[in-house]
Protein backbone atom coordinates (compact mmCIF):
# COMPACT_ATOMS: atom_id res chain seq x y z
CA UNK A 1 0.00 0.00 0.00
CA UNK A 2 2.86 2.72 0.83
CA UNK A 3 4.53 1.99 -2.67
CA UNK A 4 1.05 2.62 -4.46
CA UNK A 5 0.77 6.12 -2.22
CA UNK A 6 4.47 6.87 -3.12
CA UNK A 7 3.50 6.12 -6.77
CA UNK A 8 0.30 7.99 -6.88
CA UNK A 9 2.11 11.08 -5.43
CA UNK A 10 4.79 11.36 -7.72
CA UNK A 11 2.81 10.49 -11.26
CA UNK A 12 0.62 13.41 -9.32
CA UNK A 13 3.66 15.57 -9.17
CA UNK A 14 4.99 14.76 -11.94
CA UNK A 15 1.50 15.95 -13.58
CA UNK A 16 1.43 19.03 -12.28
CA UNK A 17 4.86 20.23 -13.19
CA UNK A 18 5.75 21.65 -16.84
CA UNK A 19 8.65 22.97 -19.08
CA UNK A 20 7.79 26.32 -20.29
CA UNK A 21 9.55 26.41 -23.20
CA UNK A 22 10.44 29.94 -25.21
CA UNK A 23 12.21 30.81 -28.51
CA UNK A 24 15.75 31.90 -28.49
CA UNK A 25 16.35 35.02 -29.95
CA UNK A 26 18.78 36.10 -32.35
CA UNK A 27 21.39 38.54 -30.45
CA UNK A 28 23.99 38.87 -33.49
CA UNK A 29 23.12 42.25 -33.87
CA UNK A 30 22.94 43.00 -30.60
CA UNK A 31 25.68 44.99 -29.13
CA UNK A 32 27.23 43.83 -25.23
CA UNK A 33 28.30 46.39 -23.05
CA UNK A 34 29.56 45.49 -20.16
CA UNK A 35 29.70 48.20 -16.80
CA UNK A 36 32.08 46.94 -14.20
CA UNK A 37 33.65 49.57 -11.22
CA UNK A 38 32.74 52.61 -13.58
CA UNK A 39 34.34 51.01 -16.38
CA UNK A 40 32.58 50.65 -19.79
CA UNK A 41 33.67 47.90 -21.99
CA UNK A 42 32.34 47.60 -25.89
CA UNK A 43 33.46 44.62 -28.03
CA UNK A 44 35.45 46.29 -31.03
CA UNK A 45 36.64 43.92 -33.82
CA UNK A 46 39.60 43.24 -34.20
CA UNK A 47 39.82 44.81 -37.41
CA UNK A 48 37.91 47.48 -36.55
CA UNK A 49 40.96 48.66 -34.15
CA UNK A 50 42.65 52.26 -34.83
CA UNK A 51 45.95 51.78 -36.69
CA UNK A 52 48.55 52.91 -34.18
CA UNK A 53 46.97 49.86 -32.12
CA UNK A 54 47.50 47.40 -34.21
CA UNK A 55 50.90 48.69 -35.49
CA UNK A 56 51.92 48.39 -31.44
CA UNK A 57 50.39 45.05 -31.96
CA UNK A 58 52.71 44.37 -34.62
CA UNK A 59 55.99 45.50 -32.66
CA UNK A 60 58.69 43.33 -30.81
CA UNK A 61 57.01 43.55 -27.86
CA UNK A 62 54.31 41.80 -28.71
CA UNK A 63 56.33 39.72 -31.39
CA UNK A 64 54.41 35.85 -31.42
CA UNK A 65 51.56 37.08 -29.28
CA UNK A 66 48.02 36.68 -31.53
CA UNK A 67 45.24 39.49 -31.04
CA UNK A 68 41.54 36.98 -29.97
CA UNK A 69 39.07 39.71 -28.82
CA UNK A 70 39.19 43.42 -28.26
CA UNK A 71 37.14 46.04 -26.66
CA UNK A 72 37.28 49.74 -26.27
CA UNK A 73 37.41 50.50 -22.53
CA UNK A 74 36.29 54.10 -21.20
CA UNK A 75 37.29 54.83 -17.29
CA UNK A 76 36.14 58.12 -16.24
CA UNK A 77 38.45 60.16 -18.57
CA UNK A 78 41.16 57.50 -19.50
CA UNK A 79 40.26 55.84 -22.91
CA UNK A 80 41.85 52.61 -24.30
CA UNK A 81 41.65 49.26 -25.86
CA UNK A 82 42.06 45.76 -23.97
CA UNK A 83 43.05 43.50 -26.14
CA UNK A 84 43.10 39.72 -25.21
CA UNK A 85 46.08 38.12 -26.75
CA UNK A 86 47.39 34.75 -26.82
CA UNK A 87 50.70 32.71 -27.75
CA UNK A 88 50.29 28.42 -28.19
CA UNK A 89 49.04 27.31 -24.74
CA UNK A 90 49.59 31.51 -22.83
CA UNK A 91 46.98 33.71 -22.88
CA UNK A 92 47.17 37.38 -21.61
CA UNK A 93 45.45 40.83 -22.09
CA UNK A 94 47.56 44.30 -22.86
CA UNK A 95 45.90 48.14 -22.76
CA UNK A 96 46.93 50.08 -25.70
CA UNK A 97 45.62 53.83 -25.86
CA UNK A 98 44.50 55.37 -29.37
CA UNK A 99 47.72 56.52 -30.13
CA UNK A 100 49.66 52.99 -29.52
CA UNK A 101 50.90 53.67 -26.04
CA UNK A 102 50.92 51.41 -23.94
CA UNK A 103 48.26 51.80 -20.35
CA UNK A 104 48.77 51.43 -16.63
Amino acid sequence: MKKFVLAATVLALAGFSTVKASEVKDFKTTAIVAVQDSAVKTPVKLEELPAPVTTALKSDAYKGWTATEAWSVKEGAKEYYLINVKKEAETGSVKIDKDGKPVQ
